[in-house]
């Protein structure tokens, strides 16, 4: 029998610490190169929605405490829609004076996003007018509302194919 030499085992353990470390620089070369991509709950980078959720959720239930809020939007059509929102307080009173932006996105692209602003307000209704989907399928409708310094976000998803609205909130 012939003997080894010893050094094998060595630059087996070096050659595999080498791979190791290789593939973690790899890593975090990739994921540094990656695209941060908005959240489609709040309008803002995960990264920041992640940080400040309790500040959200606090929002939102103050908000809550003192307004209701719905969409009143009941048919979808990818060629022009009046998508509208109704606000009003506890007392079911209209409220004439909300900043509203209406973010529109799919889920999987960021293709054809859009925001709106300045909607037509009617007796506590705030209506975009002629919203035009450029694809049909699954549209997300994120809305942030603000009354003086109450604010929440509101989340829908709709679908233009078979006009189905799913509230998320």
């Amino acid at each position: 029998m012939k003997k080894s030499s010893g050094i094998i085992w060595p630059i087996g353990i070096a050659t595999a610490i080498i791979l190791v470390f290789s593939f973690c620089v790899g890593t975090i070369v990739v994921t540094q190169s990656a695209h941060i991509q908005e959240s489609d709950a709040y309008m803002t980078y995960y990264q920041d929605a992640d940080a400040h959720v309790n500040d959200l959720i606090k929002a939102e239930i103050a908000f809550n405490k003192k307004y209701n809020l719905s969409f009143v939007t009941k048919k979808i059509i990818a060629k022009g829609t009046d998508l509208s929102y109704k606000i009003t307080d506890k007392n079911l009173k209209a409220i004439n004076n909300a900043k509203l932006t209406l973010a529109i996105s799919r889920p999987e692209t960021k293709e054809f996003n859009h925001t709106l602003e300045n909607p037509i307000i009617k007796d506590g209704i705030y209506s975009f007018v002629g919203v035009k989907f450029p694809k049909v399928g699954v549209w997300n409708l994120v809305l942030k509302v603000e009354i003086n310094k109450n604010y929440r976000f509101y989340n829908v998803k709709v679908d233009t194919r078979n006009k189905k609205v799913k509230e998320l909130h």
